[in-house]
């Protein structure tokens, strides 16, 4: 395949970048670049700017109201908000249920949901994952069960989901539930939209390390859901889920941040002192980063080959992605911390939530690099661990 960019996309690639610099925020650029925390506004606001230019949903067709970009668009476009130093759209509404319900929702789910995805009128969290059925998927015990009343047919859901990203912040949540315990374990499950704010759903906080506030547990106590909520068939869950992961694992490579990431990385480099000299020319560190950056455009130009067949969902190589993206997401990671040394170490957990201007070691650079080392070690594991990915590519790539 040709990777020159065209004529018309650097053209395009003017547009989207003279877009960013006059509608970015200062502030959302300021604490994306630094590794301060998000807040639900930060999101809502970048997506709702986009919104208004009609690029809040870049692989979208035309046809749901997306911009109907080539792949090499979408491309230049992640690359020039990651550049940018913008918030990330958050995928669970724009890049991993939307897709499930314009490839296996009803025309009533589509008109419903899809322009509430668009406007961020409604946030999604992701039900997947269980206290006992997190890479093993399919082992989930939630349970959904057909029920009848005056009120007409529905599914009384019962069970626990965990890991839940934002799930403070959701309205929906899209879920795997068990609807047919009697058959093989990926045979009896279903897909479910269920709102968020129904009587018996509570979400309790799961506090990180580094005391934010991130993750959930979501409980479901007799939830009533709508059967007008199932997406495709019943029991056609498991079908959906891999479609909606091979989504998510294309996304999780992120090569726009990591090439961010890097150059900050020589940034540091060059700032720091090994021997009297820069650390960027230390050969040893010099080295590591010169891999890792080889290791980068490899997966790069991986990316846009999946993205270049554009006929298909992502397949196994998904999984590719996957594995190389968040191991160089968590290298780049540690280098940083490895150039910055004792300055790291100091935890700010004022200064990381904006509640202070400068960090306490008056070093706003070094400051966030441990507490994002940590965060980037779950990038391996979300999305379906590592070294099940593995197992995918093996049996499924290699035929092994």
């Amino acid at each position: 395949m040709d990777l020159t960019y065209t004529g018309d996309d650097l053209a395009f690639r003017d547009q989207v970048r003279a877009f960013i610099e006059a509608e970015l925020p200062a502030d959302l650029r300021h604490k994306v670049d630094n590794h301060l925390r998000l807040q639900k506004d930060d999101y809502v606001r970048w997506h709702r700017i986009l919104a208004r230019q009609g690029w809040a949903a870049p692989g979208w067709p035309r046809e749901y109201g997306g911009p109907g970009w080539t792949p090499v668009q979408r491309h230049i476009f992640d690359e020039e908000c990651a550049r940018a130093g913008t918030p990330p759209v958050l995928p669970f509404g724009v890049n991993m249920v939307a897709p499930v319900i314009m490839a296996f929702g009803s025309q009533a789910q589509k008109d419903y949901y899809l322009p509430r995805i668009l406007s961020c009128e409604d946030w999604w969290c992701q039900g997947y994952s269980e206290p006992g059925a997190g890479s093993d998927l399919a082992s989930l015990k939630t349970t959904a069960v057909l029920a009848r009343d005056d009120d007409g047919d529905h599914y009384v859901v019962n069970g626990q989901k965990t890991w839940t990203t934002l799930a403070q912040y959701a309205d929906m949540i899209f879920c795997l539930v068990r609807t047919d315990p009697g058959v093989r374990k990926q045979e009896g499950i279903s897909f479910l939209l269920i709102d968020m704010h129904a009587p018996g759903v509570t979400v309790r906080p799961i506090i990180m390390l580094d005391e934010d506030h991130e993750v959930n547990e979501v409980f479901f106590d007799n939830v009533r859901v709508p059967v007008s909520n199932l997406v495709g068939q019943e029991n056609k869950g498991w079908t959906y889920a891999k479609y909606l992961l091979g989504h998510e694992r294309t996304g999780i490579a992120a090569v726009g941040r990591s090439k961010r990431e890097l150059a900050r990385l020589k940034v540091l480099a060059r700032r720091e002192q090994k021997d009297g000299r820069p650390l960027l020319l230390d050969p040893l560190f010099a080295a590591k980063v010169a891999d890792l950056e080889i290791e980068l455009m490899a997966l790069e130009m991986t990316v846009l080959r999946v993205l270049a067949d554009a006929h298909k969902a992502p397949g196994p190589e998904a999984s590719v992605l996957k594995v190389r993206g968040t191991e160089i997401q968590q290298r780049l990671s540690a280098l940083m911390v490895e150039a910055a040394g004792p300055l790291a170490l100091p935890f700010d957990a004022a200064y990381l939530d904006g509640a202070r201007e400068h960090s306490a070691i008056d070093d706003d650079f070094a400051a966030p690099l441990l507490p994002h080392y940590f965060n980037v070690r779950k990038t391996s594991i979300y999305g379906g661990s590592n070294e099940i990915q593995r197992n995918i590519i093996a049996q499924m790539i290699l035929g092994l």
